[in-house]
């Protein structure tokens, strides 16, 4: 019974880390799906089909990635961003879901908790998507370390 409680407690902590892991390609895996699907009843074979969507899902988030970092516009950003956050807060739903359905009975924290992944998935989408972009002076932000909260000195104050 130890064993069990053991191996099922490592079980979903693999699952919680594998879908914030994932959550910035949930939106390009649905675009690359779509587009694999609609060749495939179009008339292509399967291979032609996983290829299309193997180039649509890559080309998704590569344009995505793209355009969230050349953008200057905090609204634009946050509108690629949202479009990046809402299929993993869905994907964060409906997994948080499916696993508090297995450990509880139907209630109100069967909906509750499913909400709450929902709501971390989609920030740790945003938040992986916004990582990718290099910061506004060009420099490297790992080597700019006037905002960081390890060490933090006044803006433009140098060693």
């Amino acid at each position: 019974m130890l064993i069990g409680l053991v191996l099922g407690s490592l079980g979903l902590g693999f699952l919680c880390w594998l879908l914030f892991t994932l959550a910035v390609y949930a939106f390009p895996f649905f675009a690359g799906m779509t587009a694999g699907f609609a060749a495939l009843h179009s008339g292509a074979g399967i291979i032609d089909a996983f290829l299309v969507g193997i180039l649509a899902g890559g080309a998704t988030l590569a344009f995505g990635r793209i355009a969230f970092a050349t953008s200057r516009t905090p609204l634009i950003r946050a509108v690629i961003g949202l479009v990046y956050a809402g299929p993993a807060a869905i994907a964060g739903y409906q997994l948080s879901f499916a696993l508090t359905g297995i450990g509880m009975s139907t209630g109100g924290w069967q909906q509750a908790l499913p909400v709450i992944g929902a709501i971390l998935a989609g920030i740790t989408a945003f938040s992986r998507l916004a990582l990718s972009v290099p910061s506004s002076d060009g420099q490297n932000p790992a080597g700019d370390l006037a905002h960081s909260p390890i060490e933090w000195r006044p803006h433009g104050q140098k060693r």
